[in-house]
């Protein structure tokens, strides 16, 4: 296939002062932390250039980010939403911590699934309340079961609410309608306050619907964070949305204002606004070449590293990794010294992470391929 988005040459890539490039010395190929390697969208570059040619850098104004959000929604999604049902954020995980904080009590117990986004673990125990684990299956799946035993008691402490990634990180796996409709049922069924990670929602495989949660029966009062900036690479342009269920407006409301819309920027609620509107081709063809790419990194496992497998993934930019195969007291430490390439540790993911690495697979074929044959080397 032809490449569009991912054609930006290693050495320019090196001129980038971002986190991804700037973490580690320069004979390093950096493939964790989730940022692109891709130019910004046109639409979005040309609106933050006029909006810089003609000053326009002061607060944001107006619900500009809700209302592209619902467009999106229903376009996208199929998913109706009301624009006084969402609110503006600094970020998801900014978000996620001021929803935790109206929807639980200092000590209540908050269910995640780990292996899981690192920073849900600080973001339960930061806001003084308390973790209780249901791993994620072999396959990738949510643990039904697992989760009805937390929900009702079984399991420990009874929990109050419930963190969901969704789709997930670090497995890259869209939950599917009868899961989502499932933990719907067992929460609204045990008073289980759920919130939503739906950051990577627009990046489904092409042919994967994305399947939101607030579209189940039972999830009228649940909490879903949202941003443009995972699938446009917006990372430092921070903003995001609240959206609430038509029986959680009062959670919504309880939010305190410099917590929420008094922290978000104006240039990034309006490169969102505009990516969500005028990007989506640009996306269809971002998610085209991540496709391409997950395809592969199977091939040149397959071909390099048959002992390292990926849990097939239909979602996100992210590649889970089962190294332990090949006998590594500490893959991630071993792939960045002996074969200079940085990925995510997967016990940062929680202890299912063991011998796992997470790797960003939005970058080059070429800088892909280079990768995986510097790890092979290193063995």
């Amino acid at each position: 296939m032809t490449y569009e988005i991912f054609t930006v040459p290693l050495a320019e890539l090196r001129t980038r002062t971002s986190m991804k490039w700037r973490r580690y010395p320069e004979d390093v190929l950096p493939l964790w932390v989730a940022e692109m390697d891709c130019r910004v969208a046109e639409p979005v570059a040309a609106a933050l250039h006029a909006a810089i040619d003609r000053g326009d850098t002061g607060y944001p104004a107006g619900p500009v980010y809700e209302e592209a959000t619902t467009r999106f929604a229903a376009d996208a999604w199929g998913l109706e939403l009301d624009p006084d049902r969402i609110g503006l954020m600094p970020d998801v995980m900014g978000g996620i911590r001021n929803a935790l904080q109206v929807v639980t009590a200092p000590g209540d117990h908050v269910v995640v699934n780990p292996p899981v986004y690192m920073p849900f673990f600080p973001a339960v125990t930061g806001t003084g309340r308390r973790l209780l684990e249901v791993p994620m299956q072999a396959d990738g799946s949510l643990d039904l079961a697992g989760l009805e035993e937390a929900f009702t008691g079984r399991r420990g402490p009874r929990p109050t609410a419930y963190l969901m990634s969704s789709p997930h990180n670090p497995t890259s796996r869209a939950h599917g309608a009868e899961e989502l409709a499932t933990v719907a049922r067992l929460a609204a069924e045990n008073n289980i306050r759920v919130v939503v990670d739906a950051i990577h929602a627009p990046l489904t495989a092409p042919d994967v619907p994305y399947v939101p949660y607030l579209a189940q029966a039972g999830a009228e009062d649940a909490l879903v964070l949202f941003s443009a900036s995972k699938a446009w690479n917006l990372a430092g342009l921070k903003a995001a949305v609240m959206v609430a269920g038509p029986a959680a407006v009062d959670s919504l409301a309880a939010v305190p204002y410099d917590a929420a819309r008094g922290a978000a920027s104006h240039l990034a609620v309006l490169s969102h606004a505009v990516a969500l509107d005028e990007g989506r081709p640009w996306l269809a063809q971002l998610r085209t070449e991540l496709a391409a790419n997950r395809e592969l990194l199977d091939r040149l496992l397959a071909a390099h590293l048959p002992q390292v497998t990926q849990l097939p993934g239909n979602a996100t930019y992210l590649a889970w990794l089962d190294c332990t195969a090949l006998g590594l007291d500490d893959p991630q430490r071993h792939f960045l010294d002996r074969a200079r390439v940085a990925l995510n540790p997967g016990p940062a993911f929680g202890a299912p992470g063991e011998g796992h690495v997470r790797l960003n697979l939005a970058t080059s074929p070429e800088i892909l391929t280079r990768a995986v044959e510097q790890m092979a080397a290193s063995l």
